[in-house]
C-alpha cells in the first residue's frame, strides 16, 4: 500500500535531510505532515483524500520517528547506549500498542471526524517538547 512506502521509502534518504537540516527540523516538518494528514481526512471521505491522508501520515510518521531516534541517539554517553535505547524502545512501542488500541476505541464511541481532531492537541505538545528542547540546548551551548 501507498501508505507503508510512505512510512518506510523515505528511509533511504531522511538521515542525509536530517543531517543537512538536523533533526529537530525534520521532527518538525513530520508533525506539520501530520497536521496535513488530518486536515485532508476531515475534508472529505472520498478515496482520494483517504489515500492523500495515509501517505501524509506515512510521510509524516517516518520524519518524526527517525528524527526523534537520530535526537535520542546524540544525547547519551556511549556507557549508556544499552539502557538509553531500550528504554526508548519499550516507551516507544508500549506508546504505539497504546495508541492502536486507543484508536479503536475512539472511532468506536465518537467516530471518524474525532479521531482525526485529536491529532492536533498532540502535535502542540510535540511542538512545545521541541521547543523547549531547542531553548534547553541553547542555553547549555551557550553556557
Amino acid at each position: 500500500s501507498w501508505h507503508v512506502m510512505a512510512m518506510f521509502a523515505p528511509s533511504f534518504f531522511t538521515g542525509s535531510l536530517i543531517h543537512r537540516f538536523g533533526a529537530e527540523r525534520i521532527v518538525a516538518a513530520g508533525l506539520v505532515l501530520l497536521i496535513g494528514c488530518a486536515v485532508v481526512a476531515l475534508s472529505g471521505l472520498a478515496l482520494w483524500q483517504f489515500w492523500t491522508a495515509l501517505i501524509l501520515l506515512g510521510l509524516g510518521w517516518n520524519f518524526g520517528f527517525i528524527g526523534a531516534t537520530a535526537m535520542v541517539a546524540d544525547s547519551y554517553r556511549p556507557s549508556e547506549k544499552g539502557k538509553v535505547q531500550g528504554f526508548h524502545d519499550f516507551v516507544l512501542f508500549g506508546s504505539v500498542a497504546f495508541a492502536s488500541l486507543m484508536s479503536g476505541a475512539v472511532y468506536n464511541a465518537w467516530g471518524w471526524e474525532m479521531l482525526n481532531w485529536i491529532i492536533f492537541p498532540v502535535v502542540v505538545l510535540c511542538f512545545v517538547a521541541l521547543g523547549a528542547l531547542k531553548m534547553t540546548s541553547a542555553r547549555q551551548t551557550s553556557a
